[in-house]
């Protein structure tokens, strides 16, 4: 561009100065059309200067987008070989419960479940479940599921530390997602606050051992915070193990779990845990868990039982003095009628409780439709027994959809 300005203005200064020699050669008459001709070529050479500019405006405004599309190509290449990796799964459901005695019947769930995982390399792994869900007022509750970070300390063996869901038992570690339960409902005593313990926070190891063709070692331990007491009127109502940061009676709990794979599809558990469980400003009681666990599948059959206790002791100068035992179990199969999408479940449970009110016991059928493995509707009817006028005594049917991502 400087080059073609260098000729420009050679050829202006010529034209201009031809122009006023040959008007001292011309008559007067003409020195008025000679003056126009040069006028002429003065806006005429403005104009050029203008286009000049332009063009090098452009060229300057082209050298920019080169560059920027280089500065992005450079940054799409880096991610591209990030060793950062991010994923998103998750489950949602919705459901429908139907008392018959009393003939309440209500769409009384939705919820949504997100799960992020985000991984370094093969080194570490940071995971987190929220759980999104409807509350009866209509007002949306938000729950940490748990929120944990994985190193990878080896092939058999993996650093937990934060919140995780309790390794004690089978059922909360593994089943308890909507789209995995076989039921839309959980069985007696496994519900929060009941019998088995929910989540922890603290540090854990958990990984396992192959010794011969398909059979496993596996094994999780931990150490935490430890649950608290639900009190009221001077009696321990529950056992709240939603994970808690904070320690009240300043003891913590150890404890995990052993499971055995002997053969291909048969695995089996056992989980113990101990330490201490109180309330704030009294001395710690003792705490302990004890549980069992099987589980086979056979072609289309799934056979599962679990067992599991959380004992309180007592402490005379507490404020709920008498501690106790709450313990359930339940037995359940499930058979997929291939080639067809219906799949069958059959269920027992029951749950002990030193309160009378919540103990319960429950047959429970159920008949569920398969879109997809992660997608389906399950209808079931729980024939209950508790005592007379709770809940926990009502049958109900249940419906529910549920949606695995």
């Amino acid at each position: 561009m400087r080059y073609r300005m260098n000729r420009v203005r050679p050829l202006a200064v010529a034209m201009l100065g031809a122009a006023a020699f040959s008007s001292s050669a011309y008559a007067e008459g003409d020195y008025q059309a000679l003056q126009n001709e040069v006028q002429m070529l003065r806006q005429e050479l403005a104009e050029l200067r203008a286009l000049v500019k332009q063009q090098s405006a452009a060229q300057e405004e082209v050298k920019s987008l080169r560059q920027e599309v280089k500065t992005t190509s450079r940054a799409q290449a880096e991610a591209a070989n990030a060793d950062t990796v991010a994923h998103i799964a998750g489950y949602a459901a919705v459901g429908l419960t139907d008392r018959s005695q009393n003939g309440s019947s209500a769409f009384n769930a939705a919820s949504f479940n997100p799960i992020f995982h985000v991984l370094y390399k093969d080194i570490a792994l940071a995971e987190a479940e929220l759980e999104v869900s409807a509350a009866p007022d209509g007002t949306t509750e938000t729950k940490l599921e748990y929120a944990s970070i994985d190193l990878f300390l080896n092939d058999n063996t993996t650093l937990v530390a934060g919140k995780f869901l309790s390794p004690l038992g089978y059922f909360r570690q593994n089943l308890h997602p909507a789209w995995i339960n076989k039921f839309p409902s959980i069985a007696p005593g496994f519900g929060e606050g009941q019998a088995a313990p929910a989540s922890e926070v603290g540090l854990g190891v958990r990984g396992g051992y192959p010794f011969g063709e398909g059979k496993k070692l596996k094994y999780a331990l931990f150490v935490g915070n430890g649950p608290e007491l639900e009190v009221e009127d001077g009696e321990i109502h529950g056992i709240e193990s939603d994970g808690y940061t904070r320690d009240v009676d300043r003891r913590k709990v150890f404890g995990g779990r052993i499971g055995l794979v002997p053969l291909p599809r048969l695995e089996l558990g056992i989980s113990a845990a101990g330490g201490g469980i109180g309330l704030s400003a009294e001395p710690d009681r003792s705490y302990r868990v004890l549980g069992t666990d099987v589980g086979y599948q056979w072609k289309r059959l799934d056979l599962r039982a679990e067992y599991i206790s959380q004992r309180v002791g007592d402490l005379a100068a507490s404020a709920a003095p008498q501690g106790g035992t709450w313990k359930a179990w339940y037995g359940q199969a499930s058979y997929k009628l291939l080639p067809t999408k219906w799949e069958g479940v059959v269920r027992y449970g029951k749950y002990i409780s030193p309160r009378t009110d919540q103990r319960q016991e429950q047959w429970a059928l159920g008949v569920n439709y398969l879109w997809g493995p992660n997608v389906m509707a399950k209808l079931g009817y729980e024939f209950n027994q508790g005592l007379a006028g709770e809940d926990t005594d009502a049958n109900r049917w249940l419906l529910q959809f549920a949606y695995g991502f």
